[in-house]
């Protein structure tokens, strides 16, 4: 008997899961069922701004096709949601009524986004019901709400400085609209970037033609349009911002109340080891946003610096991939019970035996636009004559923080780069592109910076204009996806002409986005070159 795999949620993550799961499928080793709350199969939903702006298209944007996913014999359900997990039992309990019965459950529910406590809101986060003009740009009806204020140029207002906040600005002030950042701190992306880099960055976003308002706090939502919809947002100033849309981009939250019903533990997200596993409970497991890995055991090291779950997209594919191949293991087992064979217990075995997940290293934040290039990454908030802070770092004989730092901020460049012992901890970089790719790359890697640290500045310096970015085939340039730029170049070889059919074969580029343009870049040079042969 093949064993019965349950996944709650259609999002980008149980895309991955479900893609990688489709051998054991189709070989008979498991069963498939898949519930969509949306009446859309998985879409990148990091894009959905871009959509909203009219840069590409909602097909564009699908990552599972249900129909070719039901003719590989996968149980599809969109368009419905689950009522309550029944532990007991085994079943999830449907709103259609049905109840479907698990050997294995895997949440990846995601993640909801957070509604601020505005009068002329609804505060409840589980159940918001925004007023007409109000918009939490998280699926495609938002997308078109997005869309018909921008090519109607209307006035949009962003609460939020978060980085798809700063995006989804960028991007719709590009396509013509007004566009103004609220924001609740002196600069924007205030929990990533330090004050020089954030004051920068802000200045950045004005030439973009943002107007950005700071260290101002929201009360709430002025309905006076001739609809009925928002026209303004007011401050605690007493001062009002006028606008014909209403875009929350305050953060999201995990997605917990599904398995807080069952009597899982939860923290941030659901608690599970690191085999994906729900504490006290092997039969279920949790994925993407909606899990926090933090294992049982109280002397992890790894789990008591743990964080929560990251919210980005990389991470959520890296675990799906795992757990498809430890799902995959289980399977096996089940199968060789049922039929006896003589080596009943082997897939147990190698299941048990499968090197659990890798510790995730801090995620790395990028932004860019047209004008636009931001990299930020670990620990940056320490200045260079913070000698209190550079010196409590070292202890245990570790060596000492070190700061370098340069700006210039009339040009909208500034680099900061936090070591020890060479290597760096944090790094920030607002307009220098290709010092950020260099450094992003070194933080990666664990690489030690060179002891100049200037030559890594001049990098963008105008000498360096004519040449090639980082030459390294190997680099990698989707790091959501973990896609190398050898294999990018392989597809291009291969046929692949435009970004949309490198990412159809390689993955590269299905995440944030950030790495399309050098895609772009590879697919440009691979012609230039095929062209002057």
């Amino acid at each position: 008997m093949s064993e019965q795999i349950v996944i709650v949620g259609f999002g980008p993550v149980a895309a991955r899961l479900i893609d990688e799961l489709l051998p054991a499928v189709r070989s008979g080793l498991a069963r498939l069922t898949v519930i969509g709350e949306e009446d859309d199969a998985a879409y990148n939903r990091v894009l959905v701004a871009d959509v909203g702006v009219g840069r590409t298209t909602a097909s564009a944007l699908a990552l599972s096709d249900a129909a070719a996913l039901i003719a590989d014999g996968v149980d599809v359900r969109l368009g419905v949601r689950v009522r309550r997990v029944d532990r007991a039992r085994q079943q999830v309990v449907l709103t259609d009524g049905t109840t479907p019965h698990y050997d294995r459950l895997v949440f990846a529910t995601g993640s909801r986004p957070v509604i601020p406590n505005l009068t002329g809101l609804n505060p409840d986060p589980a159940h918001p019901v925004l007023p007409a003009g109000v918009t939490a740009l998280r699926d495609l009806r938002d997308a078109e709400v997005l869309l018909q204020a921008v090519s109607g140029g209307k006035r949009v207002v962003v609460l939020g400085g978060g980085v798809l906040g700063l995006e989804t600005a960028l991007a719709a002030a590009e396509e013509g609209a007004t566009v103004t950042v609220v924001h609740n701190g002196p600069h924007p992306l205030g929990r990533n970037i330090d004050r020089g880099g954030g004051a920068v960055l802000a200045a950045s976003m004005r030439n973009c033609g943002v107007r950005m308002a700071g260290n101002a706090r929201s009360t709430g939502v002025e309905h006076n349009a001739p609809d009925g919809g928002f026209s303004a947002l007011l401050l605690d100033d007493g001062s009002a911002i006028d606008g014909d849309l209403l875009v929350l981009s305050c953060g999201v939250r995990p997605r917990v109340e599904l398995a807080e019903g069952c009597g899982l533990s939860t923290a941030t997200g659901i608690l599970v080891d690191h085999k994906l596993r729900a504490h006290h409970e092997p039969h279920i497991f949790a994925i993407g946003d909606c899990a926090e890995v933090r294992c049982p055991d109280p002397s992890c090291s790894d789990c008591r610096a743990a964080r929560g779950p990251s919210g980005l997209v990389g991470p959520g594919w890296r675990q799906a991939e795992w757990l498809a191949e430890y799902l995959t293991l289980l399977a096996g087992e089940t199968v060789d019970s049922a039929g006896g064979g003589s080596h009943e217990g082997d897939s147990v075995d190698a299941a048990e035996s499968l090197p659990e997940l890798p510790t995730e290293k801090p995620g790395v934040i990028v932004l860019k636009a047209r004008g636009m290039n931001m990299a930020v990454a670990g620990d940056n908030a320490a200045e260079p004559w913070d000698e209190e802070v550079l010196t409590a770092g070292a202890v245990n004989g570790r060596p000492r923080l070190q700061i370098a730092q340069w700006a210039d901020p009339e040009h909208g460049r500034y680099v900061k780069m936090t070591t020890r012992g060479g290597v760096l901890e944090g790094l920030v970089a607002v307009g220098m592109p290709r010092t950020a790719a260099e450094l992003v790359s070194l933080f990666e890697r664990g690489d030690e910076l060179p002891a100049d640290r200037s030559l890594l500045l001049r990098l963008d310096g105008p000498d360096q204009l004519a040449a090639p970015g980082n030459s390294d085939p190997e680099r990698t340039v989707c790091r959501c996806a973990g896609v190398s730029g050898t294999k990018i170049q392989d597809a291009v070889v291969d046929g692949c002409s435009t970004v949309a059919e490198v990412s159809g074969a390689t993955r590269a580029g299905t995440g944030c986005g950030g790495c399309h343009s050098d895609i772009k870049d590879i697919i440009e040079k691979h012609f230039q070159a095929a062209a002057a042969a």
